[in-house]
Formats: C-alpha cells, sequence, structure tokens
C-alpha cells in the first residue's frame, strides 16, 4: 500500500495542529511543507503523521505533531534568529527550525541519534543551516549567545545555565515539571515567565526530578 504523505501532512495540519491554536503562517507552512515520515524509522513511517509520540530508540521519543506546532508557534522565530535546540531526537524539529529562522545549533547526548539525525536532514535536502553536536547540555558551555532556545524534553526545574546562553530579547521554550501535568513555558531574558499549556513528555537525561523515598 502506497501511502499519500502530502495528503496525511495536509490532515495533520488541518486535524490536528490547528484545532490546537497553532495559527501562525508560517509555521503551518513549514509543517505542511516538511516530510515528517523522513525523520523516522522505515517500520514507523505509516504513522509519521499521527498523534502520537514515536520511538527513536535508545529511549528517546519524537514528540507528537502538536506539541511541535505549539513549540514552534511559542519560539516565534524570525529569518535574522539564531537558534540552540537541546535534545536533536529524529532531526525533524531541527529541520522545521532551520527553515524559519537563519541558523540551528543542536545538541543531542547520543552519538547514533545525532549521527541519524544528520543523515536524515542531508538525505531530505534540509538543514543547510543546522548544525548538530554530540554534547550533553548539563554540562556543555558556550560564550556564544541565542536568540532562541529550544528545550525537546522535560526538566524538573530549569537549569539556569539555559537562560545564561540567552541574548537580551531572546527566549526559551521549556516543558517542566512532574508527570503526569507539566507545563510548558516560555522564558524571556528578562527572567519573565509565561505559561503555554499542561502536557506530559520524557525528561532530558540528568533534569528527571530525584527519586522521592517512601518511609
Amino acid at each position: 500500500m502506497t501511502i499519500d504523505y502530502s495528503h496525511a501532512r495536509e490532515l495533520m495540519v488541518e486535524q490536528q495542529i490547528r484545532p490546537w491554536d497553532v495559527l501562525e503562517i508560517r509555521v503551518l507552512d513549514v509543517l505542511a511543507r516538511l516530510p515528517r515520515e523522513a525523520f523516522v524509522a522505515e517500520s514507523h513511517r505509516a504513522l509519521a503523521y499521527a498523534d502520537i509520540e514515536l520511538p527513536l530508540g535508545l529511549g528517546q521519543k519524537m514528540m507528537k505533531p502538536v506539541i511541535e506546532g505549539r513549540t514552534l508557534q511559542a519560539l516565534d522565530l524570525q529569518p535574522g534568529d539564531e537558534v540552540l535546540e537541546i535534545g536533536t531526537g529524529s532531526g525533524y524539529l531541527s529541520a522545521c527550525m532551520g527553515e524559519l529562522a537563519r541558523d540551528v545549533l543542536s545538541l543531542e547526548i547520543e552519538p547514533e541519534l545525532a549521527a541519524t539525525a544528520r543523515a536524515r536532514l542531508d538525505a531530505a535536502g534540509l538543514g543547510n543551516n543546522v548544525r548538530i553536536e554530540t554534547a550533553d547540555a548539563l554540562s556543555w558551555n558556550t560564550e556564544r549567545r541565542f536568540d532562541a532556545i529550544c528545550v525537546t524534553a522535560a526538566v524538573d526545574t530549569i537549569p539556569s545555565r539555559f537562560a545564561q546562553w540567552l541574548r537580551p530579547g531572546g527566549r526559551l521554550f521549556v516543558i517542566r515539571g512532574r508527570s503526569p501535568v507539566m507545563e510548558a513555558v516560555l522564558v524571556q531574558a528578562d527572567g519573565s515567565l509565561e505559561s503555554l499549556f499542561e502536557t506530559d513528555i520524557d525528561y532530558l537525561r540528568g533534569a528527571a526530578p530525584a527519586p522521592q523515598f517512601q518511609l
């Protein structure tokens, strides 16, 4: 059976993403254009546009399309922006951000996922302005500053180092809190914080809450 991926993309945008209040035209255009199926394992391609998380291997998952849509809309990326992504995962969100911004530096803790994402970006002819680096964001450091930072996995509490990498006027998207009720927030460089929506996703490695011991 041949899947009509362009029709599946259209349905994803109209039936999942728009109804969840993602209305920014540039974001919808990127989601309607980019081949999400090119960023998942062949065995999961039929589910590339379904409203579910997809396994990427090594315990990692690809976020649901609606979360990706809300993330891109919240970041409000502009053509001149420099973006830091924490958690490359499949490389799909990296590709979307690369289409919306000037350049993307993406950090991935798993070398295998970093290599697969790079190969998928190249095979899809996307991500010429996306650089993937194998690093643990909780110990990585840089003198560089960014207009936008996107954290693609949850944290129990937001590491202060993340906000330090913002330029004045920059913004950080992150999902924080304790499963099963987590909060997606947008943190501005001045420290102000906007609550966006509730969700539940896996933690960034090293950023989960400490285990609570029950007596």
